[in-house]
C-alpha cells in the first residue's frame, strides 16, 4: 500500500469524509456528479493501493454494465425502443436508468474499498469506543475477522492442496468432502480462537471497572483547516454545486499527490 497522506488526519475527519461522500454518493442521481464521484473515488484508491486497485476498480466497471444491460430486461417503461427482447421492449431510457444505478452502486463499493483501507480498527475503536464500547469493540473484532477468516482459508487450503486434498481435485462428491474439510478446519480455529481471546481478556480485567484508553490521535490546527472547508464544499454541495462536489471528493486524491509530487522532489535534490 502506498502512503495515504489523508489517512494521517484525525479519525473524525476521515470517518465524516466517507460519511458524507458515501451519503452523498446515494443522494446525488444527475450523471455530473455520479461521474465525478466515480471518477474521484477510483483515483483516491489508486493513490492508497497502487496498481492492486486497478482489479477491483475493473470488477466495478464490469458490475455497472452488467446492471445497465440487464436492468431493461425487467424495467420496459420508455418511449425509444432499441430491441425486443423476449417479446418486450429494450427502451434507451430503461437503459439509462441502469447504467445511473450502476454507477451508484460501484462508486458506492469504492468508497467502502477505500474506507476500509484508512479507517483501521484502532481509529474505529479511538472514535466509539468510549460511547459504546462493548458494541464498538464487536464491531471492531468482527471487521478483523474478515480478512483473517480469508486468509487462514488460504492456508488451509494450500495445505492440503500439497498433500492431494485440494479443493479443486477429484470428482464433484470429493471437491464437496474436501470443501466441507476446509469449512470444518476454519470453524474449529474460530472457535478455539474466541476461548482464547475470551480467556486472554477475562486474565487482563475486561468488564470489571471502568475502562481508560490511551490515544495518539491530537486534533491540531491542520485538522481544524480541514474540516472547516470540507464543511464549507458539502454545504455547497448540498445545494446543488457540482464543482464544491467534485473538491470536496478531490481532497483525499488531492493531498496525496500533493505528498508524491513533494517526495519527488526532494529526492531529485539529493
Amino acid at each position: 500500500m502506498k502512503s495515504d497522506v489523508f489517512g494521517t488526519y484525525h479519525p473524525a475527519i476521515t470517518f465524516l469524509f466517507f460519511i458524507a461522500a458515501i451519503v452523498f454518493g446515494m443522494c446525488f442521481s444527475k450523471p455530473a456528479f455520479l461521474v465525478a464521484s466515480c471518477v474521484l473515488s477510483a483515483a483516491y484508491l489508486i493513490t492508497i493501493k497502487g496498481t492492486k486497485a486497478f482489479r477491483y476498480i475493473a470488477v466495478m466497471a464490469l458490475v455497472c454494465a452488467l446492471i445497465a444491460l440487464i436492468n431493461p430486461l425487467f424495467n420496459i417503461y420508455g418511449e425509444d425502443v432499441l430491441m425486443t427482447v423476449f417479446g418486450r421492449p429494450y427502451t434507451m431510457e430503461a437503459l439509462t436508468y441502469g447504467f445511473k444505478i450502476g454507477a451508484m452502486f460501484a462508486t458506492i463499493l469504492l468508497w467502502f474499498a477505500a474506507y476500509n483501507a484508512v479507517m483501521t480498527s484502532d481509529k474505529f475503536l479511538y472514535l466509539f469506543g468510549r460511547a459504546a464500547p462493548s458494541i464498538t469493540l464487536v464491531l471492531t473484532m468482527i471487521l478483523r475477522l474478515i480478512p483473517l477468516f480469508q486468509k487462514k482459508a488460504f492456508q488451509i487450503a494450500g495445505a492440503r492442496k500439497c498433500v492431494g486434498l485440494g479443493g479443486t481435485a477429484g470428482t464433484r462428491s470429493e471437491r464437496i468432502n474436501n470443501g466441507m474439510a476446509v469449512t470444518s478446519a476454519l470453524t474449529s480455529w474460530a472457535l478455539e480462537g474466541g476461548i482464547v481471546t475470551a480467556d486472554s481478556m477475562s486474565s487482563r480485567g475486561f468488564g470489571c471497572g471502568r475502562r481508560s484508553t490511551f490515544s495518539i490521535y491530537r486534533f491540531d490546527s491542520r485538522d481544524k483547516l480541514l474540516m472547516i472547508i470540507m464543511i464549507v464544499l458539502a454545504g455547497a454541495s448540498v445545494l446543488g454545486i457540482l464543482a464544491a462536489y467534485a473538491a470536496l471528493l478531490a481532497i483525499p486524491t488531492l493531498l496525496n499527490v500533493l505528498e508524491e509530487i513533494k517526495w519527488r522532489n526532494l529526492r531529485s535534490k539529493i
